[in-house]
């Protein structure tokens, strides 16, 4: 996909890719991978990437459970992160959270061993819920010393929504777990 061996990095839900471009400018020696459905985020990360000439990201527009299955190998990705994923705060439309324990499974298998799952969240129901949803599944291991939350890592670029939380008053929860 990139030419070359080197570590990858998978963001489910970039957005319009801020944290994205950041990490990848930041670092040309890894490969970066994001997945997004909404089609204007996909337009504005591609041309960010065209005017900082950046080659170490490809994008995927597409539902990201499938790309997973489908175009992802087991053990693939030395990092993932999901950053602010839509809480669906309703009590009906809470199936369709993203980070339920099936996809957690998923997200799993194609770490490699080792590898780090990253998530953040200003929506405090849906944090608890990720970390029970992620706690569950073997071969995960929090990196919070307390088995909660971490500390915000210094290289996450802020996001429209963190911003958007931000003013409006949420705390940000972020998690970090590791592939055993």
């Amino acid at each position: 996909m990139f030419g070359r061996d080197a570590p990858r990095v998978l963001e489910i839900g970039f957005g319009n890719g801020e944290n994205l471009i950041a990490l990848a400018a930041a670092h040309p020696e890894r490969d970066f991978l994001g997945i997004e459905v909404h089609r204007p985020g996909v337009g504005r990360i591609l041309l960010a990437l065209e005017a900082r000439a950046l080659t170490n990201v490809r994008v995927i527009c597409h539902d990201a459970v499938e790309v997973l299955e489908q175009q992802i190998a087991p053990q693939w990705l030395q990092e993932i992160l999901i950053l602010f994923p839509d809480p669906w705060p309703k009590k009906r439309h809470h199936k369709r959270r993203l980070i339920q324990r099936p996809f957690a499974e998923l997200l799993a298998g194609r770490l490699t061993r080792g590898g780090l799952l990253r998530l953040a969240t200003d929506w405090q129901p849906y944090a608890l819920e990720m970390l029970a949803a992620l706690a569950a599944v073997a071969g995960l291991h929090n990196l919070a010393a307390d088995g909660a939350f971490i500390a915000r890592p210094p290289e996450r670029a802020p996001t429209r929504f963190e911003r958007r939380g931000e003013r409006l008053g949420h705390a940000v929860w972020d998690l970090g777990f590791r592939r055993t």
